[in-house]
């Protein structure tokens, strides 16, 4: 199977939820992320999360929605969601499930009580900008933990 990008999630998650807030996507697919290195012992994607101000962000999901509050799947033509499938699907349906009505803000505020998040901002002020990396190992042993 070819590998997934955060495209290809992206375009999933959109196709599933419809159109939702540029930061609820992103938490989402953190969460999709998180749970499927503790479920399927695999990452679904290579990119890695930056631990932004208001919680974890692909860089290269935002700039696509740079500047926009909603997104829609029609913003992700280079993502396709049919790729997802088997374990994959199963993961991010059960995030959706679990996290899916959950507001943006609430997610975020999740993601901030959180080691991985947590650790990664360090000491920063809790609205400085940063580029850290939340490392994979983190997310995975913290989620593994829960």
């Amino acid at each position: 199977m070819s590998k997934l990008t955060e495209f290809d999630i992206s375009a999933y998650i959109l196709d599933k939820q419809g159109e939702m807030s540029a930061m609820k996507l992103q938490k989402l697919l953190y969460y999709s992320q998180a749970w499927s290195m503790v479920w399927d012992e695999i990452t679904l994607f290579d990119a890695d999360f930056e631990a932004w101000a208001n919680g974890p962000v692909l860089p290269s999901i935002y700039e696509i929605h740079r500047g926009q509050f909603l997104v829609n799947k029609r913003m992700f033509p280079n993502g396709n969601a049919k790729k997802v499938k088997g374990d994959a699907s199963d993961t991010v349906d059960q995030v959706l499930k679990v996290y899916g009505k959950k507001t943006a803000q609430w997610l975020s505020n999740l993601t901030h009580e959180e080691t991985p998040w947590v650790n990664a901002r360090g000491d920063l002020s809790p609205i400085a900008r940063s580029n850290n990396v939340i490392d994979k190992g983190s997310m995975h042993e913290y989620y593994s933990g829960l």
